[in-house]
């Protein structure tokens, strides 16, 4: 059994920061690919921003310049600190990882989180 906890959402002003944890936890060979992404209400889930386990990283254009991806294998954690945040950031924020229960590369599979929610108040 794989769970996925984010922690640290809550309301921020805008500007503010906030820093979103990722644990995973559960029998894990490795995880390849981790990522956040995020629902705001009524509309569709949209990525935020990715990275590989070699650190390889990618964000939503909305993002870039403000939230900073960042992992640490060893503790099977993934980060997201987002600065300069504004209003249309709120939303529940997803975590996701691409787990390998073998050696085999062949076969991952992706969890996710139950989210945590961001809110920016203007």
């Amino acid at each position: 059994q794989v769970h996925l906890v984010e922690f640290g959402g809550g309301l921020v002003q805008t500007g503010g920061s906030l820093r979103l944890s990722c644990v995973a936890s559960g029998s894990i060979f490795s995880i390849n690919a981790m990522g956040w992404y995020r629902q705001a209400p009524g509309k569709q889930r949209e990525l935020v921003a990715t990275i590989t386990s070699g650190g390889s990283t990618n964000y939503a254009d909305s993002v870039k310049g403000r939230f900073n991806i960042s992992r640490d294998n060893a503790k099977k954690t993934v980060y997201l600190q987002m600065n300069s945040l504004k209003p249309e950031d709120t939303a529940v924020y997803y975590c996701n990882g691409h787990i390998l229960f073998t050696s085999d590369y062949r076969y991952e599979y992706v969890y996710w989180g139950q989210g945590t929610q961001v809110t920016v108040s203007s």
